[in-house]
């Protein structure tokens, strides 16, 4: 439930012009924090500030394993303690499995609160079993579970039959979403070219081929984030976003930024009608 105190003295209808943000638990519309580093005090202040706004973080790649146990512990309870989901980057549950310590780095995870795993093959070559394999592993260890489609790797580019096989797959053995690779970057990744501009033709193929309510699109960039509320409406999950970014995305879903004025302006029922939009749209 939104905390009383977020926007408290503002009307309504002005905190939320939408009219349509859900309070969490959410289904759609989530935000995904990235974490690369921060303090606990940063980490709380973020938490203090837009706590209603972010529904995961993610502790960026391999991270988790440098922190101070101690601190490690109270950046995961704190969170606990404002209803958002924290989990290791994908890419140490990859390095555990390349060594075998997958079980290991389940009772670590679990120990230090983590309440979310993140299933990718970014970086490693990972065959279908062990893929779905680790899915249930984590289930069965209480997690809430979402997975990654895509490689780390410059110029990679989502195929959009691929993609669909996954998700009906890890979708139906339990993961909550699959995320769309993009990296912390934005950039020569996924659906944005090197210059983090959309590749429209990719996007087009993805939104007719996957249900956006099971995907969750990596958009580090503010530019990015508009464009994809702008085609596709203001109900996407969103990922890889900077914690000092929150906020900002969050008036962007409710049409506080002039990019998504129009949602607001009673227009909302008019933008993102889906991929006939995207070829049109896309600079």
């Amino acid at each position: 439930m939104e905390h009383q105190q977020a926007g408290e003295g503002w009307p309504a209808a002005l905190r939320d012009p939408s009219g349509r943000r859900a309070a969490k638990p959410r289904r759609t519309g989530r935000t995904m924090v990235i974490d690369k580093g921060l303090g606990l005090r940063a980490f709380e202040d973020m938490l203090a500030a837009a706590a209603d706004y972010i529904d995961i973080v993610k502790f960026g790649f391999g991270t988790s394993c440098l922190y101070p146990p101690e601190l490690l512990r109270r950046k995961t309870a704190a969170a606990a303690a404002a209803g958002v989901l924290t989990m290791p980057g994908g890419t140490l549950l990859e390095a555990a499995a390349a060594r075998g310590l997958a079980d290991a780095f389940f009772a670590s995870a679990a120990a230090f609160g983590f309440t979310a795993i993140e299933v990718s093959d970014g970086t490693i070559e990972m065959n279908r079993d062990l893929r779905s394999a680790l899915i249930v592993k984590a289930l069965d260890a209480g997690f809430t579970v979402v997975t990654e489609f895509g490689k780390k790797r410059a110029g990679f580019r989502p195929d959009a039959e691929e993609l669909a096989k996954t998700v009906e797959i890890d979708t139906a053995l339990g993961a909550e979403f699959v995320t769309i690779e993009a990296r912390e970057s934005g950039k020569n990744a996924g659906i944005f070219d090197e210059n983090g501009s959309f590749r429209a033709e990719d996007a087009e193929a993805i939104v007719r081929a996957v249900p956006c309510g099971l995907l969750m699109w990596e958009a580090p960039l503010k530019t990015q984030q508009a464009k994809l509320l702008q085609l596709l409406g203001p109900d996407l999950n969103i990922g890889n976003v900077a914690p000092e970014d929150a906020l900002a995305l969050e008036a962007l879903r409710r049409g506080l930024r002039s990019d998504t004025f129009a949602f607001g302006a009673g227009a909302a029922a008019g933008v993102g009608q889906g991929a006939d939009r995207l070829r049109r749209d896309a600079p």
